[in-house]
């Protein structure tokens, strides 16, 4: 075989991976037709069971969770920090709104990390995750509290609840949109940074709990 035939052959194996590559990406699921969930992985191996990372274009499930015990360990990641966004008030109910809201501070997380912004909430969402809580005990007319370990699932609920309570207050009175409130407290919580508010409620509740173990 000559040289020239070489090269062409080598030419159209080449052109030919690439239009398979090409066919694989259009193929596969990205959250807003951008995001890709493929490389994205839980370390935490507690929390892996109960952050579901199935592959939406839309994060809008219509709620089938509902009717279901424990039936939100199978509801996607970013639909549920979605749903904590609509608190009851000004975004009470509005689950278009608050896609926006996530759709746009996943742009801005993208801008200014160049990170996978999946993989930003997910990391997030592990650093935020309190492992220990306080209950009350009353034993003998006397109430004192003692500290317990969290469930997993409880563990994933705080999270997403401090995450979104921290985005909510640092928007308030403030220039700044919800959207970039989001984006930061994601970012400074993925890098376990004691500036975010997620973050220092999770030490504060397990400081608590230490001293009442």
């Amino acid at each position: 075989m000559s040289k020239e035939k070489r090269e062409q052959k080598e030419a159209k194996e080449t052109e030919q991976k690439k239009a398979e590559r090409k066919a694989e990406e259009e193929k596969e699921i990205k959250l807003f037709g951008k995001w890709s969930f493929k490389e994205v992985e839980v370390k935490d191996p507690g929390l892996k069971r109960y952050i579901s990372l199935k592959p939406v274009v839309v994060p809008h499930s219509m709620g089938r969770h509902e009717h279901k015990r424990f039936g939100k360990a199978n509801v996607n990641i970013v639909e549920r920090l979605v749903n904590n966004l609509m608190r009851p008030g000004k975004n009470a109910g509005k689950k278009a709104k608050a896609i926006n809201i996530v759709k746009h501070a996943f742009e801005i997380i993208h801008l200014r990390t160049g990170r996978n912004p999946i993989e930003v909430l997910v990391r997030a969402v592990e650093n935020s995750a309190p492992c220990e809580d306080t209950t009350r005990i009353a034993y003998g007319g006397i109430v004192y509290h003692l500290s317990v370990d969290v469930s997993p699932q409880r563990r994933v609920d705080l999270a997403l609840r401090y995450i979104c309570e921290g985005a909510r207050q640092a928007a308030m009175h403030n220039p700044r949109s919800i959207e970039e409130c989001l984006a930061e407290e994601l970012i400074l919580a993925a890098n376990n940074d004691m500036k975010s508010y997620a973050v220092s409620k999770r030490h504060e509740l397990e400081r608590i709990a230490m001293a009442s173990r």
